[in-house]
């Protein structure tokens, strides 16, 4: 029997329906943030419309490794000081209504080239502050589910989010972005105002579905220990004692935040690079990839649901483990599919081939995704949830350079072929496989040393 499942005699209450339900319509509401606004258009814009000549990219990676870098070194301690004063509800509405607010001034970036320090401010900020959101949201997991059913509940969450991206994207790419005009709300296309509504769009999407969550009474467990107000020095104190602390007492919990670092990194890198493969190596236009893309959501989505309800049933550890490991195989297979190739009597094309072998890559992304969260809500103390997230989302972003950088040495040897990104996506999904057999299934709460032990030291 897996150590996650509950014991016979067990009687667990029923899950809170409407609970779930609001906590997943965030979820729904906040996918516009990366769907919509990094991913497929805004940030498109921006590099094409805004900075061109690669300037506008260049000026957004830049102000998104910074982003990145302030999310490492304060994570953690936002988490740790929500926690402790027991405001883990107020400082999720304020986020969220910060990276609304964000996500609406991006329209005021015109396309010209006065506007691109705005445009990728604006851009780098939202990302900040929708990572200190989703700290927060993640944390309440804990919350809303006990630890036999975590797996089911992530992954309705994580499939919902996957599903509204889809939703917003269809609405804003077909509404304003495609076609002739008069577009969605009979805009025509002067400075581009048809793109820049875009983030008006998505704002209120975002707003529309979070609030059922933000105005929903519900007490969270961090309430329960609400502890003195501390400086900003001492909170980093207690972030390196509750490190050291799993070293000394809790190597399970230690080495699933290094694994899951390590293949979260690769699972970015399978959306993040996706499109450019399914151009650049496999023959896709412009419109196949976004086709792809919806379908790729769909998929991921679906793998979510069922991914949570095996989680519940064999423990985590082993649904990871299964989907990296059929990430690294289907990945292995589609890198000798990029010229024609008969097999059996059927011709596989490399558009064919990337149709049904990059959808099954989007299957298992999923529910690989959504069940790391479930492994770490089983293991944070539910008062403390926030600072484990927080820890979590470090050590994510710590790693962040490894599979771009690795793609871009194998580039280079390459000779420039892209198809060097597949080699780069399975050597980091390998390492992280190959940790995460440091790791058990969750069995209780990750030890968290008490910062008493290292400030009297």
């Amino acid at each position: 029997m897996s150590t996650t499942e509950p014991a016979a005699a067990t009687v667990l209450e029923p899950l809170k329906k409407r609970l779930i339900a609001v906590w997943s319509l965030w979820s729904w509401g906040n996918a516009t943030v990366s769907a919509v606004m990094v991913t497929f258009v805004f940030g498109t814009y921006i590099a094409d419309a805004v900075g061109p000549g690669g300037q506008g990219t260049q000026y957004l990676t830049t102000a998104n490794t910074i982003a990145g870098l302030i999310i490492a070194l304060t994570a953690p301690v936002i988490g740790q000081r929500a926690d402790n004063g027991g405001q883990r509800r107020r400082w999720l509405a304020i986020n969220t209504l910060i990276v609304v607010a964000l996500v609406a001034a991006c329209f005021f970036v015109k396309p010209d080239q006065a506007y691109l320090v705005l445009g990728v401010t604006l851009m780098a900020t939202m990302t900040l502050f929708d990572e200190f959101a989703n700290l927060n949201y993640n944390s309440m997991i804990t919350d809303i589910a006990d630890s036999p059913r975590m797996g089911r509940v992530s992954g309705v969450g994580w499939g919902s989010g996957y599903l509204g991206g889809i939703v917003i994207l269809a609405i804003v790419y077909f509404g304003l972005v495609a076609g002739e005009p008069p577009h969605l709300f009979g805009l025509g296309e002067d400075e581009m105002v048809n793109v820049r509504a875009v983030a008006l769009v998505a704002a209120a999407w975002f707003l529309i579905f979070s609030l059922p969550l933000l105005l929903t009474p519900l007490k969270t467990a961090d309430q329960d220990v609400v502890q003195e107000r501390v400086s900003v020095l001492e909170s980093y104190r207690r972030l390196l004692g509750l490190i050291l602390g799993l070293w000394r007492e809790d190597r399970n919990t230690f080495w699933f935040l290094v694994s899951s670092a390590i293949y979260r990194d690769g699972l970015s890198a399978v959306f993040t690079y996706g499109a450019i493969l399914g151009v650049t190596v496999f023959g896709f236009t412009t419109s196949d990839i976004l086709l792809f893309g919806i379908a790729g959501n769909v998929a991921a989505a679906l793998g979510a649901f069922i991914g949570g309800w095996f989680d519940d049933r064999v423990g985590p550890r082993r649904v990871i483990a299964t989907c990296v490991i059929a990430l690294i195989l289907t990945a292995g297979l589609l890198y000798f599919l990029d010229v024609e190739r008969s097999l059996g009597g059927f011709v596989i094309t490399p558009t064919g081939a990337f149709w049904v072998f990059g959808l099954m890559l989007c299957v298992f992304v999923g529910p690989a995704q959504s069940s790391s969260r479930a492994f770490l809500a089983r293991l944070a103390p539910p008062s403390r949830a926030g600072e484990l997230f927080g820890l979590y989302a470090t050590a994510g972003r710590s790693v962040s350079f490894l599979t771009p950088g690795l793609i871009a040495l194998l580039l280079l040897s390459a000779g420039g072929s892209d198809k060097a990104i597949i080699l780069g996506v399975v050597v980091i999904l390998s390492i992280g496989l190959a940790t995460l057999a440091l790791v058990h299934n969750p069995t209780g709460p990750a030890k968290m040393r008490e910062h008493r032990v290292l400030s009297r030291s």
